[in-house]
């Protein structure tokens, strides 16, 4: 291809919306180094931070979500939206992109409309089991849908869908470390089993109260855990362990090497968030999800049933995590026939080379 690619990528909000964009975003550039690449998103959210940081230009757009609680802050909510398909339409004349990909989230909306209306190719990546709102309005507009799960034409016309597998991070899959490297590395015992809790970049807030209300029965088992905390509860859980010292415990606010984090830890405790489950099928690691009840549709529940229908992981309800999360962790982690079955089912689930598989249909849009 003679011609220099340039393509828009947009979407963001969530950190499960931002890896994969970033992900397929090198994958075309591994590819086509000479290709230009622009990355639109909303102003305020953790894009505007995360691309830039990635090596990417990105452009935000002042787009905000219906607020159903308060109907009439949604005058100024569509006002918004009004500026930002008029911004977005300014983005798109100037970069004269030949395609656009959209990975969720309300400025994907706008971009991609905007390009469709413009006859520009379009493709989305759909990284749930449960489609996004966003995705499921512009599936009529786009030439290909990217999905993660099986069943999606519930949501999607089928010969528009293309099974690819959501892309994760690369550090994840490749760190060089063995089991008991990883371990040393967090200061713990290199022969001791290990459980990590993690609930996002933000933390979750019942993980964490799920580990307070435990800690004699975390104190009392041989086994070691890694907890990240999250940032923003942090310094609350610290306050609160004051007097309380665990050497099996390692409490972090945030975990920059989340390879050497899944590498050092036999059982994971995670929110059932597409792009972790996505890592967790690549890796084959044993998962007990504690899906989120703050997300649309409930979609972190249908994530995690998809795996528990195939015996590829254990599932905790939000509401009874307090009570039962630990003391199911601590059964589970004894019992090496349950991990390893777990592991088996879950790497069973995984596609290998999403972003790669998505960059070649992005390329092929430019063919067409």
């Amino acid at each position: 291809m003679d011609e220099e690619l340039r393509i828009i990528i947009s979407g963001g909000g969530t950190g499960g919306h931002i890896f994969p964009a970033v992900s397929i975003a090198n994958a075309i550039k591994a590819k086509h180094p000479e290709a230009k690449i622009l990355f639109v998103g909303a102003d305020g959210r953790m894009e505007m931070q995360r691309v830039p940081a990635a090596g990417y230009e990105i452009k935000g757009l002042p787009i905000k979500g219906f607020d159903r609680a308060h109907k009439l802050k949604n005058f100024e909510v569509l006002y918004k939206l009004w500026k930002s398909l008029r911004m977005a339409r300014r983005i798109i004349k100037d970069f004269k992109p030949q395609v656009a990909v959209g990975v969720g989230g309300y400025a994907s909306g706008a971009t991609l409309y905007e390009c469709a209306k413009m006859g520009i190719p379009c493709l989305i990546q759909e990284q749930n089991s449960y489609a996004g709102v966003t995705n499921k309005l512009l599936a009529k507009r786009v030439k290909k849908i990217c999905v993660a799960y099986e069943g999606m034409d519930r949501f999607f016309p089928a010969d528009k869908i293309i099974m690819t597998g959501n892309p994760v991070r690369q550090n994840v899959l490749s760190t060089p470390l063995s089991i008991e490297e990883a371990r040393e590395s967090f200061g713990l015992n290199p022969n001791k089993k290990t459980i990590l809790l993690v609930g996002g970049s933000l933390g979750a807030r019942t993980i964490n109260r799920s580990v307070i209300e435990h800690l004699d029965l975390i104190a009392q088992s041989d086994v070691q855990f890694i907890w990240q905390t999250g940032k923003f509860y942090h310094q609350q859980i610290l306050d609160s362990m004051k007097g309380k010292e665990l050497p099996n415990l390692k409490i972090m606010d945030f975990i920059s090497d989340m390879g050497a984090a899944y590498k050092a830890a036999d059982l994971v405790i995670s929110r059932a968030g597409a792009s972790s489950i996505s890592e967790f099928q690549l890796i084959g690691k044993p998962v007990i999800l504690v899906p989120s009840p703050n997300v649309a549709e409930d979609h972190q529940t249908k994530n995690a049933m998809a795996l528990v229908n195939k015996d590829a992981a254990l599932c905790v309800k939000d509401a009874e995590a307090p009570d039962t999360l630990i003391k199911l962790a601590l059964e589970t982690i004894t019992n090496d026939e349950k991990l390893a079955s777990l592991s088996e089912h879950v790497k069973k689930m995984g596609l290998k080379d999403s972003a790669e598989i998505i960059a070649d249909e992005v390329i092929k849009l430019i063919k067409a």
